[in-house]
């Protein structure tokens, strides 16, 4: 199996496919494909939480099937696009070194790979829509493609070290780190200051992965160029800060 990666704003991972050789995805995400690619949708592997697991994984937005990619009759080549600018990142995945990656962040795997729900918290509907914050945790024995939006930068947190960082910027980070999700301090910060109310808190030792493009900014981005209910629908989903009262109804309900 070969992979390559092309283009910068919008990259594309093709991967040639030997006889023998599969690649997983959850369905509908390939973008192109040679006539000898089949494809097979079965149930994701469960891993070590086993059932709940993979329910986990499901109540928190992701899928209960995977897709396997495979070549018959000799060699074929899937391609995979990136769905927003940033880039794509190939990570070598060994037993007993999982990763956590935002809810989007899974592009493609060989086979061996397990997926199921690593963090989930209700940070408002007007940060991240009705489902809340949540990440991913990758982990089992596999090559794996991870898509982070905009400019990847990276950081080696030796112990004790603690980043705080947006909770939308954080793309990814080795299961070594400690990641929580606080308050800001200050409570005229919290309300009056831009930011939002939430703050990720990333503790070494341990690699972080952060995109400096979120989907939710993006979504705010381009809200004033929709339709009126189209653009109230992408700034309810993508204001990251300023929003305080979306924030607490939604944590202590309507009053």
């Amino acid at each position: 199996m070969k992979s390559k990666i092309t283009g910068s704003t919008l990259p594309v991972l093709e991967i040639g496919l030997e006889p023998g050789d599969m690649v997983v995805a959850e369905p509908g995400e390939f973008s192109w494909m040679t006539e000898n690619v089949v494809l097979n949708t079965t149930p994701m592997t469960a891993g070590a939480k086993g059932l709940f697991g993979i329910l986990g994984r499901a109540l928190s937005g992701g899928g209960l099937f995977m897709t396997e990619y495979s070549s018959q009759g000799g060699p074929g080549l899937i391609a995979f696009a990136a769905k927003v600018p940033g880039g794509i990142l190939e990570i070598d995945v060994q037993p007993g070194q999982g990763y956590m990656i935002h809810r989007h962040g899974f592009l493609c795997a060989t086979h061996g790979v397990e997926l199921a729900m690593g963090f989930q918290r209700s940070l408002g509907a007007g940060i991240f829509g009705g489902d809340g914050f949540v990440l991913q945790r990758l982990s089992g024995s596999c090559t794996a493609w991870i898509e982070l939006g905009g400019e990847i930068v990276t950081y080696d947190l030796a112990p004790g070290e603690t980043l705080q960082v947006h909770p939308g910027h954080v793309g990814m980070f080795a299961e070594s780190v400690g990641f929580d999700v606080t308050f800001l301090r200050g409570i005229r910060n919290m309300f009056f200051g831009g930011d939002g109310l939430f703050v990720a808190r990333l503790t070494g030792p341990g690699k972080v992965w952060l995109q400096s493009l979120t989907l939710p900014n993006l979504a705010h981005a381009i809200a004033p160029y929709l339709g009126k209910a189209e653009a109230q629908q992408a700034t309810q989903a993508g204001i990251a800060g300023g929003i305080a009262s979306n924030v607490l109804r939604d944590m202590f309900g309507n009053r």
